[in-house]
């Protein structure tokens, strides 16, 4: 254990994430969504199987046997990643990088509907307030004759795609979480990539746009970094607790509000950083409460191991 290094490849990890978030806001107005989609999961299994080569996990990390499990995270995570995308083209950076914090929120719902999870009255309340938070965050972009006139291109649309992903996210990872019991982690990472790349394939019918030599490289260079910043994260939960690392998720708003001050000259306006303070307050108390839950548990293991039989 090593929670210094954990955190930092965390911390990497999250600027990572960000820097290809910035890099499809900036293509996503001259190209297609699903072409964006194609370019950012097959360029990603690039770094994957680079690192999976050098831990001498090939082909043994691949081996599966629940395909079908693969399937439904595939989909439901790549609808999420569409939509992600998506929304990027109608928002500011950081409004569609705080929009994703629903997602946690809404893996601790799922997991007491789906995975039937005993959910007890302090993180319901925490989810709760969360989620009160996420309607802050909504706000300005829900203003202005929305109900009016409907939900059109601009703010509102993005904002609604971006919540839209967030859930998906959190369908797939009680995917993966159920997918963890007989699945190596470069499987899961791999057959996701596999299927988005494929599905994003299938957009070119709709037509996409041949890039020059320069966006070529920035389109290779947004897979390249998502890559990177799933090995970085897989790499930081080795070196620390979860309950250590994953509260450093929540940096991705600092580089999201400092990236699109000076490159896209946006800054977020005071509803969106007190909605997303909310939400990251809930998530990290979730966090920490799920990680007290998971010491008890272990312990009431352990005593029950060790009484006579």
């Amino acid at each position: 254990m090593s929670p210094l290094l954990g955190i930092s490849l965390k911390l990497l990890s999250a600027l990572s994430f960000t820097l290809m978030s910035a890099g499809i806001k900036h293509m996503s107005t001259r190209y297609p969504t699903g072409e964006l989609v194609f370019f950012r999961s097959f360029f990603a299994l690039i770094p994957l199987l680079i690192w999976l080569a050098w831990r001498s996990e090939l082909p043994g990390a691949l081996k599966t046997s629940n395909l079908r499990g693969h399937l439904k995270r595939g989909v439901i995570g790549s609808t999420g990643m569409f939509c992600g995308f998506a929304a990027l083209q109608f928002l500011p950076l950081s409004d569609a990088v705080a929009l994703g914090y629903a997602a946690p929120l809404g893996v601790v719902v799922l997991a007491a509907l789906v995975l039937k999870e005993r959910v007890r009255i302090y993180r319901w309340s925490a989810v709760t307030i969360g989620f009160v938070g996420v309607l802050i965050m909504l706000s300005p972009h829900l203003t202005g004759g929305v109900l009016s006139k409907g939900l059109q291109a601009g703010p509102a649309l993005g904002a609604a795609l971006g919540l839209f992903g967030a859930f998906c996210s959190a369908f797939a990872s009680i995917e993966v979480r159920l997918l963890t019991k007989t699945e190596s982690t470069g499987a899961i990472v791999f057959y996701f990539m596999l299927l988005t790349s494929a599905l994003g394939l299938t957009t070119l019918a709709f037509g996409w746009r041949m890039p020059d030599l320069t966006e070529a490289g920035m389109l290779v260079a947004i897979g390249i970094l998502g890559g990177l910043g799933q090995i970085l994260l897989v790499q930081a939960y080795r070196f620390g607790d979860a309950s250590l690392i994953a509260p450093f998720e929540y940096s991705t708003m600092i580089w999201a509000v400092l990236i699109g001050w000076f490159v896209f000259g946006e800054w977020p306006v005071s509803t969106i950083l007190i909605g997303a303070a909310i939400v990251i307050a809930s998530g990290i108390y979730v966090i920490l409460r799920e990680q007290r839950l998971g010491v008890l548990k272990r312990e009431q293991r352990e005593i029950s191991s060790t009484r006579p039989t």
